[in-house]
């Protein structure tokens, strides 16, 4: 039995908004749904980023009934490599993201990184090498 990793699917509440920053802000191309259809794949290189509506999902699971709010430590990161943090991080802030930390080299990780939350409270990393 082979498991082939396809994409990340988010759970969100507020899908238009969601859909807006992962196309508008950080330009994400569109390959299936519409900012109206509550489900959309996007393209992000090699792997798709889905998005879909908490409500929706919870109807497909049986879990609708239970309480859709989290009251706990983030539970998942988005990570998107970038050629330059600092760049893109001034790309952000110019689209009105509010930056979670600023960047910071995590030499112990070879990477230098910075956070953010899209609309729906998500956290995002973004991540350049470092030698």
């Amino acid at each position: 039995m082979d498991f082939t990793f396809t994409h990340y699917r988010l759970l969100v509440k507020d899908y238009k908004a969601c859909f807006d920053f992962y196309t508008r802000v950080l330009g994400f191309s569109v390959a299936w749904g519409n900012e109206t259809t509550g489900y959309a794949e996007l393209d992000t290189g090699a792997t798709r980023l889905s998005i879909f509506t908490r409500s929706d999902m919870s109807e497909v699971v049986g879990t609708s009934g239970l309480p859709c709010e989290e009251t706990c430590q983030d539970s998942s990161t988005i990570i998107f490599r970038v050629d330059e943090v600092d760049a893109a991080c001034r790309y952000l802030l110019e689209k009105g993201v509010i930056l979670v930390t600023e960047p910071v080299d995590r030499s112990e990780w070879g990477i230098r990184t910075a956070h953010f939350r899209d609309p729906d409270g998500n956290l995002v990393e973004i991540n350049q090498r470092i030698e």
